[in-house]
């Protein structure tokens, strides 16, 4: 059995599971945030801290919810598997997701291993930094994150459903959603954005320019690639072939993950209140800060 059958299979599984559940039970709470409880568990998030060995080759991935974790994390794949022929572990390489005995298994996956999260800076295991793992961070525009994120419960059997856009964007707003507040993740990460072995991107810089993202995301990560591989890897990243893929790739769940990947969806849902509203946030939060200023809220936010 290939590794992406396994994958598939476990996708599957979660469905299914999902979609047996009653609504009310398809969310927990571990730590004051919220989190999918079928897949993620406490046990796992105990484990994260006591049985997950870093290994300092690493390649690791962190990104609040629907700010292109899918899509980094494909590039990311093919920078270290694709373009040297090797197939991909059949493990979700999302460190909270599935049961504890998956690190006992990642211990068998040779390196660099491709690793990635959801969690705060504060919630990331120890071992991270202790061994100077070099971690991409990628940050979306609040507005577009929101509305991905809308349309990720929606359309999502592992997530409860929400009535109207305007009931989420409350709960957004104060962080009542999975994975916790988009805001406080970004303060969290504006304070170490100039540490040593973390390298800060943004989804908006990505989709103006692929190709030298992916040059800056592999020279960041020690990888030499040729002209040739840097075009193989932007070509099958774009969100367009991704999307066409996305059955094969990641089963029915597919149609979830990949909606529509724009810079700007957020106009299209937004009420000026809304908009006031973000824009205080964002400016309480944000504004004057490096991260802010890498955003470029002003031209994508308004």
């Amino acid at each position: 059995m290939t590794n992406r059958v396994k994958f598939l299979q476990e996708v599957e599984k979660v469905v299914s599971a999902a979609e047996a559940m009653s609504p009310d039970k398809l969310l927990f709470t571990y730590n004051g945030v919220l989190f999918p409880s079928t897949i993620c568990n406490a046990e796992t998030f105990e484990a994260l801290g006591s049985c997950f060995e870093s290994r300092e080759d690493d390649v690791m991935l962190v990104a609040y919810p629907k700010c292109g974790s899918n899509w980094t994390l494909q590039l990311l794949y093919d920078m270290v598997y694709s373009i040297h022929d090797k197939e991909p572990p059949g493990i979700i390489p999302m460190l909270e997701f599935g049961a504890p005995d998956k690190f006992e298994r990642l211990k068998q996956e040779s390196s660099p291993r491709v690793l990635t999260t959801h969690l705060f800076y504060d919630n990331l295991p120890k071992t991270v930094f202790d061994k100077k793992v070099k971690m991409l961070v990628v940050f979306r525009n609040p507005k577009d994150t929101a509305v991905s994120l809308f349309h990720f419960y929606t359309n999502n059997p592992v997530l409860p459903t929400y009535s109207s856009w305007d009931t989420f964007f409350q709960d957004f707003m104060s962080g009542k959603v999975c994975w916790g507040s988009y805001f406080d993740h970004a303060v969290a990460w504006n304070k170490h954005i100039d540490d040593e072995g973390v390298m800060i991107t943004t989804f908006e810089e990505m989709k103006k320019d692929l190709d030298i993202a992916i040059k800056k995301i592999s020279e960041f990560f020690g990888f030499s690639l040729t002209e040739e591989q840097v075009q193989f890897i932007a070509n099958k990243g774009t969100f367009k072939s991704m999307k066409e893929k996305s059955m094969q790739t990641h089963g029915q769940f597919g149609q979830v993950l990949f909606r529509k990947g724009d810079v700007g969806d957020w106009k299209n849902n937004f009420t000026e209140a809304q908009n006031q509203e973000m824009d205080a946030k964002f400016e309480e939060c944000l504004a004057g800060t490096k991260l802010g200023e890498m955003m470029n809220y002003n031209v994508h936010c308004k």
